[in-house]
């Protein structure tokens, strides 16, 4: 058996810290590299259905994830077209759990990512650096050498590239193409959950509109609520993030009806993200180093699975790594298990994005479909995705 592997891991996102917990179940030895000095907020909400809560319930994390997180009664689909009124009404809620096998949780981030930090922190078989950026990666007979400076190398089984969407170790080891934009600006915020309607604080809300969606819910036991509004945009500036004013989102969003034009219009300042991608199909392997989460796959928002195909992808990762094969062979496994699940769910995504941004015909036909659909056949169009299941430990 293969326990005592040691296996290194560039980035400390939630899907490399996700990874260095799952390979620690295993028996294996982990070293987390962080370029970041220190791990910050990044975005706000995200949303982890019963495909990511079942991997994190199997690391013994839900219960304390669970505790910051809200499990929201019900999706709701709107569309400004049709003057905002609920098109359909999807419960969520305990039958989710109960159909699924485990919850479905809107958490903020940071208390995600703590929670992960926590349990690497605790865990000795895992050593975590940050201000430590992976330059350079030379293949050995037995494993890789990581350049983290000019005098530091680390000696590793094998390298996992988690470093997100502008991965070096994707465009250095992997010659994988750069992440492009994709034409999507998210523009996103956090307001008192006090200062809303209470018939939208304890819901997903989707709100679709010409060329732009907005997505909220609840956040942090119920105290906040998130926002992120979606919009065909060219991106403008240098960098991919940048302080947004309040005037900039409701111009783009103007003459919504409530309540989304009062929670639009409710921020002082957002924060908006220049949403990039590309494409999965090139080859995630070579040898001793692969590639995991947004890495290989970035996944745009429009199926609410970034965060969750990162976790699955540590959990498939890690029980490759525990069979009795060499580190090429588990990481060649890893890929093939993985690559069809997440070019179906980028495909599904990217559909759901023009479905979100049809307007005038086009846009009421999605509406009255969505009407004629219901909330039992619109559940049931996403079993495969939800009811997923990881091998078991």
């Amino acid at each position: 058996m293969t326990t005592r592997r040691h296996i290194a891991i560039a980035g400390a996102g939630i899907g490399g810290l996700t990874a260095a917990l799952a390979l620690a179940a295993r028996g294996m030895s982990v070293t987390v590299c962080e370029r970041a000095p220190q791990l910050s907020e990044v975005g706000a909400g995200l949303q982890l259905a019963a495909n990511a809560t079942g991997i994190l319930r199997r690391l013994g994390l839900l219960d304390t994830i669970a505790a910051r997180a809200v499990v929201p009664e019900s999706l709701e689909v709107h569309s400004v077209a049709s003057s905002g009124a609920p098109l359909v009404t999807m419960p969520i809620g305990d039958g989710f759990a109960r159909r699924y096998g485990a919850p479905y949780l809107v958490v903020h981030r940071a208390d995600l990512q703590r929670a992960l930090l926590d349990a690497v922190n605790a865990n000795p078989a895992i050593k975590l650096h940050l201000d430590t950026p992976v330059t350079d990666v030379e293949t050995l007979a037995e494993g890789v050498r990581l350049v983290l400076s000019l005098t530091e190398t680390l000696t590793a089984d094998g390298l996992v590239g988690a470093d997100g969407v502008r991965s070096a170790v994707r465009s250095k080891v992997l010659a994988g193409a750069p992440a492009l934009y994709s034409g999507n600006t998210a523009y996103r915020a956090t307001i008192p959950a006090a200062e809303t309607p209470p018939e939208i604080r304890n819901k997903i809300g989707l709100w679709m509109s010409e060329k732009a969606h907005l997505v909220h819910y609840p956040l942090r036991g119920g105290e906040e609520i998130n926002l992120v509004a979606v919009v065909r945009d060219p991106w403008v500036g240098e960098g991919w993030s940048h302080p947004a004013e309040r005037a900039e989102v409701i111009a783009r969003l103007a003459e919504w009806p409530e309540p989304a034009a009062s929670l639009i219009s409710a921020p002082s300042q957002w924060v908006k993200w220049a949403l990039c991608g590309t494409s999965p199909d090139f080859t995630w392997t070579r040898d001793r180093v692969t590639l995991l989460g947004d890495a290989c796959h970035p996944t745009l928002p429009f199926l609410a699975q970034g965060a969750a195909m990162s976790i699955e992808d540590a959990w498939v990762l890690a029980g490759e790594l525990a069979k009795p094969v060499s580190v090429p062979a588990a990481f060649k496994a890893y890929e093939q298990a993985r690559k069809a699940r997440v070019v179906r769910i980028l495909g599904e995504g990217a559909r759901n994005g023009k479905v979100y941004h049809l307007g005038g015909i086009a846009a009421h036909a999605r509406d009255l479909g969505l009407k004629l659909l219901g909330p039992d056949r619109l559940a049931s169009r996403y079993d495969w995705l939800w009811s997923w299941q990881p091998a078991a430990a």
